[in-house]
């Protein structure tokens, strides 16, 4: 990912095995990485059992913020695709409890649709 793509947002697809490792702290006796994507320093981690949401602060990164959401939690979702003059995508979880859902922005590379599919998939089953 170069540096343009960092700067406007865009997200890719990391390797589910690589991160399984350095995520083995976080996850429960069983449970595996199924997909990834990655957003300048941000990650989405989508397990068998639950969607992270890992947000890196602050300059070095050293301050990290693990949000788990198990997927029966989240109510609904929604997906705005960028346009024409929107140079952003937008997704939006809602998640049981929560009045204001979670909000991540993705730039007009990342295939959102793809996204959504995973999370439709592991949402609705």
């Amino acid at each position: 990912m170069g540096l343009m793509d960092a700067l406007l947002g865009n997200a890719k697809e990391i390797s589910a095995e690589d991160m399984q490792g350095e995520l083995a702290p976080l996850l429960a006796q069983g449970e595996r990485v199924q997909r990834v994507y990655k957003l300048v320093r941000d990650m989405f981690v989508f397990t068998d059992k639950r969607l992270i949401l890992i947000d890196k602060q602050g300059l070095t990164g050293s301050k990290v913020e693990y949000h788990s959401i198990p997927y029966r939690s989240i109510t609904h979702f929604s997906l705005e695709t960028a346009g024409t003059f929107d140079m952003e995508s937008e997704l939006k979880l809602w998640v049981s409890g929560m009045a204001a859902p979670i909000q991540k922005n993705f730039g007009k590379k990342m295939d959102v649709h793809d996204l959504q599919s995973v999370l439709a998939a592991y949402v609705l089953r």
